[in-house]
């Protein structure tokens, strides 16, 4: 009897917790997928979170929260348990106005409890709000402003919003449906349409890459649709920038400014999108473009002063001030023409359009290794920092290697018509903008020696020539000049013999004997931000 009860123990101490994990995974489960369920079908565009990264009050019990869910356009905040009732009590950000008679031109204040941002200001009183630990105060979710419980009265909850310090970028609700009004009714008269017909009115776009450099995509994306209207905001691995600037159509001719989020291939990718718009006639609502750069090398936005990479370091209200003060300027774009040697060779020319650089050499061996290591493990490339690792890697690995050593006898170059005789050289690179590999002012070297003007829309290009990776690094660092070969409208290359790495913007391939033409295509019209410098920047721009 006694072996028999303490087996009847031993089993039962070993299935009770068991049973108890069992019942606990499959409540879990249950629980994960009701909230799916309020996600997928929900207006709100919540996200799930097993911690707020500040403190955090339920909009619905008011109640401290660890674990919860938020909106990405909203902001309102909610406890895992208070959810379905947050999602049926609270409406989210309209993007367009719907069941209003005529076409308004106005609409009220949208006010959202608690959990207001710790540095703002009561727009009644002027004293700094949310400093209670607990729900309190409210923010509207349009002109961001705040005020304390104590100071809203009736007239704040029906008063007309103003959409607050960037009213000029933010798209109304009420204006998209009137827009959609007309356009029911086959009328063209959008100058009459109140914001249209506001003089400075510049709706931006943005464009995010989420899978860009460092992964910040995500995160911007959220706090863009905070402070904008959420069809102004998209995500490029959602939507492809052909569709999304269709918005463009929507609104004023010339005004529209697009803010892409990303590296320099999204850029092209959106740039391309754009030359689309161009061909099917749509080339009066072609949009001024902003760079957000998220990617690795950002020479392009460099370039144009939005920086060499961005890690959350300005808020993004500064980068929104940015984008509105930014000056317009051309940027020249160009035609890459690949065709293939032999008598037999029936394929078409590869095409490329070019915004930053070509090349052919070791910085484009070191991209094609580059590109082919991400390919194998894209997971282990999600930092910037370990993406310029990687490069530095196989840079010193060709230093040691000379894979594209006497390159002068394997090609031919002509600048304009004219044969260029080439020095012992390892790499040519094509520049149409100031920077190169990550931040490199390659065409100046290091300033010591006079050199021709270089712009980015003189309709010109500048070629040089490198000794090999040891070279190029020399140059990075400012301890050696470039070889100088020229500046052209048009570029020719003829590669006879052997198979050598090449690249356009980043993108590499492996090559064999063929001919490289590079003409001028189109410009792009571009955003220059000259916010602050720094000395190299300083001098480098007196030489533009």
């Amino acid at each position: 009897v006694a072996d028999w009860r303490l087996a009847v123990w031993t089993l039962c101490s070993v299935l009770l917790p068991v049973l108890i994990t069992a019942w606990c995974s499959f409540q879990r489960s249950r629980r994960q997928l009701l909230i799916q369920d309020i996600f997928r079908k929900s207006k709100h565009d919540w996200h799930y979170t097993d911690l707020f990264g500040q403190p955090s009050y339920c909009c619905v019990c008011a109640q401290h929260i660890l674990r919860g869910a938020f909106c990405g356009c909203c902001g309102l905040r909610v406890s895992e348990r208070c959810l379905k009732k947050a999602d049926q009590r609270f409406l989210c950000k309209e993007i367009i106005m719907r069941g209003t008679a005529g076409a308004p031109s106005s609409m009220p204040h949208h006010w959202i409890r608690g959990n207001v941002p710790l540095c703002s200001c009561c727009m009644v009183c002027k004293q700094q709000c949310g400093t209670q630990p607990k729900l309190c105060d409210y923010r509207c979710v349009w002109c961001q402003y705040t005020v304390h419980d104590e100071c809203m009265v009736d007239c704040l909850r029906t008063e007309d919003c103003t959409f607050g310090e960037f009213k000029d970028l933010i798209i109304p609700p009420y204006y998209l449906s009137a827009m959609n009004q007309m356009r029911k009714e086959k009328r063209t008269s959008y100058e009459k349409v109140v914001p249209y017909c506001r003089k400075h009115w510049m709706p931006v776009m943005v464009l995010a890459n989420t899978r860009s450099g460092n992964n910040m995509g995500e995160t911007l994306l959220g706090e863009f649709k905070m402070l904008l209207n959420p069809v102004q905001v998209f995500d490029l691995s959602k939507i492809t920038p052909a569709k999304a600037l269709q918005l463009c159509t929507w609104l004023p001719c010339n005004a529209v400014r697009v803010l892409v989020c990303g590296g320099d291939g999204t850029v092209g990718w959106v740039l391309d999108a754009i030359d689309e718009m161009k061909i099917k006639g749509q080339e009066r609502y072609i949009p001024q473009v902003a760079i957000l750069p998220l990617g690795t090398g950002n020479d392009l936005s460099n370039t144009l002063g939005w920086g060499a990479g961005y890690a959350g370091e300005v808020p993004v209200e500064q980068i929104l001030r940015n984008v509105m003060e930014a000056d317009g300027i051309k940027l020249d774009r160009w035609k890459v023409q690949v065709t293939n040697k032999g008598y037999y060779n029936l394929r078409k020319p590869k095409v490329f359009t070019m915004n930053n650089y070509f090349s052919i050499g070791p910085d484009a061996l070191m991209a094609l290794n580059f590109h082919a290591h991400r390919e194998k493990t894209p997971s282990l490339f999600s930092s910037r920092i370990i993406n310029k690792a990687v490069y530095f890697f196989y840079g010193t690995k060709d230093c040691l290697v000379q894979e594209c050593k006497d390159l002068n006898k394997k090609v031919e170059l002509e600048l304009d018509g004219e044969r260029i005789e080439l020095p012992n050289l390892e790499g040519i690179i094509v520049l149409n903008i100031g920077y190169w590999g990550g931040g490199c002012r390659l065409w100046e070297g290091m300033g010591d020696e006079p050199y021709p003007l270089a712009r980015h829309d003189d309709g010109l290009l500048e070629v040089v020539g490198v000794h090999g990776s040891f070279h190029c690094a020399q140059i990075q660092v400012k301890l050696a000049n470039p070889v100088r070969l020229g500046q052209a409208h048009t570029v020719r290359l003829i590669l006879k013999s052997s198979k050598m790495p090449m690249q356009v913007d980043g993108e590499p391939w492996a090559q064999g004997p063929c001919t490289v033409t590079i003409t001028h295509k189109t410009h792009a019209l571009m955003l220059y931000h000259s916010g602050e410098q720094t000395d190299d920047d300083d001098a480098s721009s007196l030489s533009e």
